[in-house]
């Protein structure tokens, strides 16, 4: 045992190189290089017809023309912005939920029956429930994104918050700590980490909705520019939106992941 109390495979592998972020970021890099390699060798070999799938060059030079134009930018920040509308809205409510259903037994008995039927519905499958009752507009948009977002906020929320550990609820109740106090200095410190997980897996969720519900009644987002590439027929303009989409989310998780993990830092250190 070494004299900070780790042991010599933990000491290792933190000095060990590949243990740290340059290996994995390689493995990335080439795994990204490998694919559009692949899909180059698809395009130029004849596997495809072009009209089903354009060589990388053909997309990043559609990709260009539609930047030139300024509908990739005002399209990504259209989505972005109604999904970010849907998440802060959807997470929200599922919080709140989760907060009633994991600390009181009449809210969970009265909550949590409803919640688990309309779970299983997929929110994609609510899209004509969304135009009946709210149009086309950014109303029924904002409600769809909303509804699929609760569901996983509120399933990790409300594992988090009743798995509170009912010694720290004792130490609490010992010392005089009213309900309040112990909802926000013991409950709701103990679920973050199964929070921010909801939470991450909502910004996922806005994203995949935003886009199915962007390609009826608007002018401007992805999921229209995509629809109407398709319409079209310009498989290397629908290949840039689907590059952009990816981009999109994969910055939003990791800026909400390297935002977020100080804040369970201790739940991994105890781990």
């Amino acid at each position: 045992m070494l004299p900070d109390g780790r042991g010599p495979a933990n000491r290792a592998g933190r000095l060990n190189p590949v243990s740290g972020g340059r290996f994995p970021a390689l493995l990335a890099t080439l795994s990204l290089v490998v694919i559009v390699a692949g899909w180059e060798v698809a395009a130029r070999s004849g596997m495809f017809s072009p009209s089903l799938l354009p060589a990388p060059e053909d997309v990043i030079q559609a990709a260009r023309q539609m930047a030139d134009q300024g509908t990739l930018l005002a399209d990504g920040a259209a989505s972005f912005r109604r999904a970010l509308s849907g998440f802060a809205l959807g997470s929200s409510v599922a919080i709140v939920v989760a907060a009633l259903t994991g600390t009181s037994l009449v809210a969970r008995a009265l909550l949590e029956p409803v919640i688990q039927v309309l779970r299983p519905i997929p929110a994609i499958a609510l899209v004509p429930l969304a135009i009946l009752w709210f149009g086309i507009g950014e109303e029924s948009k904002l409600f769809l994104t909303s509804v699929g977002v609760f569901f996983p906020v509120w399933v990790n929320s409300h594992a988090g918050i009743a798995a509170t550990r009912t010694d720290y609820l004792r130490v609490a109740a010992s010392v005089g700590a009213t309900r309040g106090q112990v909802f926000g200095w013991v409950v709701l410190p103990s679920a973050l980490p199964f929070i921010l997980t909801g939470l991450r897996q909502g910004i996922a969720m806005s994203l995949i909705l935003i886009v199915a519900s962007e390609q009826a009644g608007v002018t401007e987002g992805l999921g229209f520019r995509l629809d109407q590439s398709r319409l079209f027929s310009q498989p290397d303009r629908l290949l840039a939106c689907l590059a952009a989409l990816g981009i999109l989310g994969a910055l939003t998780d990791q800026v909400f992941h390297r935002a977020t993990r100080r804040y369970v830092r201790w739940a991994t250190e105890q781990a």
